[in-house]
């Protein structure tokens, strides 16, 4: 028999493909997929788990769920993805309005799952094994058609001391080149012009496989696709390797932007996070990308409040933000993670590490504004993605989506969201840049 099945997604893109993942295995099972959540049999909330303010996130949307269960909008509720792999004992125990969980082991059983809440009146606890478990499949796209995320491993090695990731996703396991390129072309002839290649570690493709990097290598067969944009996503520092900086500046489809979290740069607070890099090796590997790369863009994240920031390592990070002036930062206050080595050793308190973040975050404006000045007058080539009534919107190779800003640009003429425009910029709003259609 088939339901209707509802599904929120939560956390990072590559939970999203997760969830579009269950949602093609429900299709095939004969389910019906709707948006809203009401009036759906089956509402599937996939988690994040990775700190615990995504986890309070998580709790908040399932107890909305629970609201329209009991008022008889719902019928029963899933609960997957990290959250549901990590407190899976508490999600049970805590939140009785829940009817089962899978783990991130266990995605490709949830036809099953909702078979057994539905048809058996059970409450199913999948845990399957998160080293080995299946990371291909078909999948429905939940971005907009003109984008698409391709996951090109699961799993972490890294073992970052503050990160919870490597116990809920597992070892780092690449997938098959021939799989990801079969899977890319079938989203380049659906229509897809930018592709954006994730995983928690998108240098070390390959090296589980045969011992060598093959990022650059992928890349290259990527290219031969029909995407107009390719964008990177989670650069390891320490393992960008020669062959990689020169595949990403010859291949003109690659954007010029580069997404590498270093968290922070004292030496001192980089070793004892298991950090591999030091202050000199990435001032040092940033200045290579950027003289060999002309107009690269650089994201980042960063921490505040690690164990081992006193106020002269936390200057030492300002400073290392004004000198290095990477465009795009995320910064986030230290939050002591169940489970890891940091949440064992001495730190700041959260209102001290909230504060310190608040204050790189001005350190950081001030970046960005002088960045968006510098580019008046210069014309970009832009990825219309929608009109809110006075303005169209879109982005450059210089902007992710749904982590940057947007560049806002007049028009006299209509035009359609997934079209290439080209745009004169002529001033900023709100640490966003506007202009005019060139």
């Amino acid at each position: 028999m088939g339901y209707n099945i509802s599904f929120i997604s939560l956390g990072c893109a590559k939970n999203q493909v997760n969830c579009e993942q269950m949602m093609a295995a429900v299709q095939a099972a004969g389910h019906a997929i709707q948006a809203a959540p009401e009036g759906a049999d089956v509402v599937v909330v996939n988690t994040c788990g990775f700190l615990a303010s995504a986890c309070e996130e998580a709790i908040d949307n399932i107890l909305e769920m629970a609201e329209l269960k009991k008022a008889g909008r719902v019928k029963k509720i899933l609960v997957t993805g990290c959250m549901a792999q990590r407190y899976k004992q508490d999600v049970l125990s805590e939140l009785p309005e829940v009817d089962g969980v899978l783990g991130t082991g266990s995605y490709g059983d949830i036809a099953q799952a909702i078979d057994e809440v539905m048809a058996k009146g059970l409450r199913p606890c999948h845990l399957g094994n998160i080293h080995t478990a299946n990371q291909s499949g078909e999948r429905i796209l939940s971005t907009p058609p003109w984008y698409a995320y391709l996951r090109i491993a699961e799993g972490c090695d890294n073992h970052c001391a503050y990160c919870v990731i490597p116990s809920l996703r597992g070892k780092y396991r690449s997938r098959p080149m021939g799989e990801l390129l079969d899977e890319a072309a079938e989203l380049a002839s659906a229509g897809v012009k930018e592709l954006l290649v994730i995983a928690q570690d998108i240098t070390r493709y390959g090296t589980d496989l045969n011992g060598e990097h093959q990022l650059a290598q992928l890349l290259r067969e990527l290219c031969k696709l029909d995407f107009h944009w390719i964008r990177l996503h989670y650069l390891y520092p320490d393992e960008i390797t020669g062959e990689l900086i020169d595949t990403i500046a010859e291949e003109s489809k690659i954007v010029k932007y580069l997404d590498i979290p270093i968290q922070h740069c004292n030496d001192g607070i980089l070793k004892a996070m298991n950090r591999r890099d030091t202050k000199v090796s990435l001032t040092e590997m940033l200045g290579r990308l950027r003289d060999r790369i002309p107009g690269l863009v650089l994201r980042t994240s960063l921490i505040t409040g690690l164990p081992g920031e006193g106020e002269a390592e936390f200057e030492e990070l300002c400073a290392f933000l004004r000198d290095v002036k990477i465009e795009r930062a995320g910064v986030f206050p230290f939050s002591p993670e169940e489970g890891t080595k940091a949440a064992l050793m001495d730190h700041v308190d959260t209102e001290e590490a909230q504060r310190r973040a608040e204050l790189a975050v001005d350190v950081q404006s001030d970046v960005i504004d002088a960045y968006n000045e510098s580019l008046l007058g210069e014309e970009r080539e832009v990825l219309c993605e929608g009109f809110d009534g006075q303005m169209f919107f879109g982005r450059s190779y210089a902007e992710s989506p749904d982590i940057d800003g947007r560049i806002w640009f007049a028009a006299d003429e209509e035009i359609q969201p997934g079209t290439f425009v080209t745009v004169r910029l002529t001033g900023t709003m709100d640490g966003e840049l506007t202009g005019e259609l060139a």
